[in-house]
């Protein structure tokens, strides 16, 4: 039995409301106090959901013991990111019921395979479920009656729920435009209009609230000559038919008409992420509720990528060219190190042993964090004993030119505190190509350091292309970050498991909203539909 409930049959009780998916109880414990009980929870449906970034920050959310909202319907085409989602969605299943059984944490410490999950009684009856509810499909015009088929079957006549979503970004983004400032078919890149897929869910389904996310691109795109954000606003602001809403920003206090398009940028390092993440995020409400949200509390510090990876084990990366042995890489961290001279840094005193060739899972004892603050609110949120070390703590493989690269790079952060831009390298570590010789203004920071005692840059989905934006800060590892790495600093917690091949579980990453960012969002918005 769920424990909400538990408490409510051994308190005195009268209910308060009650629906098709959920029930509110006022309940009196022992002790002759009064609270408010959720019993079941408010649903939420994710469009565009990627592997689940935004649903979980919803799906983790609880009040006395009981989920605030459950996610009753995601959507998503990629097929590595689908199969994600529905593993998480049966890992929040089984987690909300209190009991994850080990064969879970088996799977991810890569102890069996894939099928002993269904195997499993309780977890193969969870993804079941989950399968059910989470279905791949490419939203269009063309697919519009089975999705709205399905979030029918799923809602089944609740009116109080949520949407959330970000459609796909690339349209907007300011590197996807640049790159296609000149290819004619551009502007009929149908991307730029899949908001309408969440503005007719909208327009059919009425949620009481939604939040959809996207890049800060989006304020400075335009198709056809028109700014696109303005065209989303007055869309989502006038949909015609039953209803109205207001779009709010969750950074800013005030009336939707006295802000302007920059207010609806959250930061992700000013709550918490240990990432430099800029996304514009509106929350819309739909007007007969008469209500107004509150703004996100802004963490006392800023979490850095040293709280966020520091107790990490050492691993090394494979030489993707010549021959990949543990003697060659040290040989040739020494060598790189030996030339720190030449380029006015004092060589290492120390080279820690090089750590073990990047693995699936490396076994660690639990370490006791130091962290207070913003860090230790953190470290809470991404840390799971039951775990027992890291998964997908995997480093790409890299060139011997460029590994010594990353040492030069990391070394000249420790001294500077910043990462190095081309002209900081020397002739013989620049790269020989002719974009980097003539050090174009966007090739100018081509090889990136993650500095330690700041939050990192944003984490996107080139992270699965090549290394060079994403260096650890650690000289002696002489890499860039693995794939857990990158989604600590994406704030997914250890125990998320990726699936699919190393270059898909990296793009998932990169394209993800934050959890943690997502669980202070659903907050502000659980009290406006639980009003």
């Amino acid at each position: 039995m769920d424990s909400a409930v538990l408490s409510v049959a051994r308190s005195r009780f009268i209910w308060l409301a009650a629906g098709p998916t959920r029930v509110w109880a006022i309940a009196r414990s022992p002790s002759g106090l009064w609270r408010i009980i959720l019993l079941g929870s408010i649903p939420i449906v994710d469009i565009f959901a990627g592997p689940g970034g935004l649903g979980e920050g919803f799906g983790a959310l609880t009040l006395n013991g009981g989920n605030v909202f459950e996610s009753v319907a995601a959507i998503e085409m990629e097929s590595s990111a689908h199969s994600t989602l529905t593993l998480r969605h049966a890992f929040r299943d089984l987690d909300r019921r209190g009991r994850v059984p080990n064969v879970y944490y088996r799977f991810a410490r890569g102890e069996v395979e894939y099928q002993a999950l269904w195997d499993d009684p309780e977890m193969g009856a969870a993804l079941d479920r989950a399968s059910k509810r989470v279905h791949r499909l490419e939203l269009g015009e063309d697919t519009r009656a089975e999705s709205d088929a399905l979030i029918k079957e799923t809602l089944q006549g609740e009116d109080n729920w949520v949407l959330v979503g970000g459609p796909p970004c690339q349209a907007y983004s300011l590197v996807g435009r640049s790159r296609r400032a000149n290819d004619e078919a551009f502007e009929e890149d149908k991307k730029h209009f899949l908001y309408r897929e969440y503005l007719h869910i909208i327009t059919t389904f009425l949620p009481s609230v939604f939040v959809m996310e996207n890049v800060k691109g989006l304020l400075s795109s335009t198709h056809g000559g028109q700014p696109m954000f303005e065209r989303i606003l007055d869309d989502l602001r006038n949909i015609g038919g039953e209803a109205e809403y207001e779009i709010f920003s969750l950074t800013k206090p005030g009336s939707p008409e006295t802000l302007n398009p920059k207010d609806f940028i959250i930061r992700a390092e000013e709550f918490g992420v240990p990432q430099q993440r800029h996304r514009v995020i509106l929350l819309g409400i739909r007007k007969d509720l008469g209500r107004k949200p509150r703004t996100l509390v802004r963490a006392d510090t800023q979490v850095t990528v040293r709280d966020a990876i520091h107790d990490m084990p050492a691993i090394r990366s494979r030489i993707s060219k010549g021959i990949d042995s543990a003697a060659n890489w040290v040989s040739l961290r020494a060598d790189a190190n030996d030339a720190l001279a030449d380029d006015g840094i004092a060589a290492l005193t120390y080279l820690n042993d090089p750590g073990p060739l990047s693995n699936d899972f490396i076994h660690t004892a639990p370490k006791r964090s130091n962290a207070e603050g913003a860090a230790a609110k953190f470290r809470s949120w991404i840390e799971d004993t039951r775990l027992g070390g890291f998964a997908g703590h995997v480093s790409r493989g890299h060139m011997a030119s460029d590994l010594q690269r990353y040492f030069f790079a990391s070394a000249f952060a420790l001294k500077h505190g910043r990462s190095p831009v081309l002209s900081d390298f020397s002739e013989g570590l620049t790269p020989n190509h002719q974009s980097a010789r003539s050090e174009k203004k966007s090739f100018a920071d081509r090889f990136k350091v993650q500095v330690w005692d700041k939050p990192s840059s944003t984490v996107v989905s080139h992270i699965a292309k090549d290394g060079h934006y994403y260096i650890h800060p650690d000289p002696c590892q002489m890499r860039s970050l693995s794939i857990r790495e990158a989604a600590r600093l994406q704030s997914f917690p250890d125990n998320y498991v990726f699936l699919g091949n190393r270059t898909q579980q990296y793009t998932q990453v990169g394209n993800a909203v934050p959890p943690y960012l997502a669980h202070q969002i659903a907050k502000i918005v659980s009290e406006l539909v639980a009003k």
